[in-house]
């Protein structure tokens, strides 16, 4: 009996100590909300980018290293990439172009060890690559193989190589690209929304191996959720709005911006645009057949 109320105490403690917590965290992220944290530099980091002969990869490359960033751009397309690097360099920046299959684990590993040798440790992880554009969303279904190497597999590649070194030098910053193909997916592309869907379970899953070993404050996460129908401006006259006011377009280099900005903050999760981000933790709160509703109202696609 008195066993019994022990523990009956101990739990009560406990679950106290919880709300306690809860509503510090709260206020925190109230205060937070009024006054965003400082932004901090990125001057002399070491920015690995995957992905970056096209898209917001490319801009992200651009705006890295005019920050003072020493930028590593690898892409499979040496071509379009050597260009980018190129730019970059003639504009009195940092950047280094390596060729890459992100899908071949030998080739991750070599590739990474390269962007050692030229510029040390990888401080920052973009993983641009498997990000779909709006006409890649209205196309026939990628192989269901190739689909899931390159926007799932390939990331257990890049933790395995950059991942343990960040931990042991207790300084880094790993950033998860997906698209909304991974909140509410996408007709005739599922090999596609569920490779965005598990990217968010792997940013999940390592968010929390970070917490568990005590790295949350020195090695940051963020996962970005990318609205591809809304940045690109080639396909504005294709795109299919039901009510275009509330929505609109933003050009990748404003995208590249905000997502910066957002890493810059050690924001856990940014959302290109931004208020779709807390609509999308709302509608989350709705029952199933009410958010089946309002997708059909605001009946967002591509037509070609």
């Amino acid at each position: 009996m008195i066993l019994r109320l022990y523990s009956s105490f101990i739990l009560l403690w406990d679950f106290c100590i919880i709300l306690m917590l809860f509503a510090i965290q709260l206020l925190k992220s109230l205060y937070q909300w009024a006054k965003p944290p400082k932004r901090k530099s990125v001057a002399g980091e070491i920015v690995a980018i995957f992905g970056t002969s096209r898209g917001v990869g490319r801009d992200l490359a651009f705006q890295f290293a005019e920050l003072g960033a020493k930028v590593a751009c690898v892409d499979i397309n040496s071509t379009d990439n050597e260009i980018l690097v190129k730019n970059i360099n003639t504009s009195g920046y940092i950047a280094h172009a390596f060729e890459c299959d992100v899908t071949n684990k030998n080739d991750v590993i070599r590739t990474t060890t390269a962007i050692e040798k030229t510029f040390g440790h990888i401080t920052m992880l973009f993983h641009c690559c498997g990000v779909p554009s709006p006409r890649t969303l209205v196309t026939d279904p990628p192989p269901i193989q190739a689909t899931l190497d390159l926007s799932v597999i390939s990331h257990f590649w890049l933790l395995e190589a950059i991942l343990p070194k960040m931990k042991r030098n207790k300084h880094g910053h790993i950033v998860f690209l997906t698209s909304v193909a991974g909140l509410s997916g996408m007709k005739h592309q599922m090999p596609l929304s569920v490779a965005q869907f598990a990217v968010q379970g792997l940013f999940e899953s390592v968010l929390d191996e970070l917490r568990i070993e005590k790295f949350q404050d020195t090695v940051h996460t963020s996962l970005v959720h990318l609205y591809p129908f809304v940045i690109t401006p080639k396909c504005r006259n294709d795109i299919r709005m039901r009510i275009p006011s509330a929505f609109g377009t933003i050009p990748s280099e404003e995208a590249a911006r905000r997502i910066i900005e957002g890493v810059r903050k050690n924001e856990l999760e940014i959302s290109i645009p931004k208020y779709l981000l807390v609509l999308g933790h709302v509608l989350r709160l709705l029952p199933r057949r009410a958010t089946l509703l309002l997708r059909e109202l605001f009946d967002t696609g591509v037509d070609f």
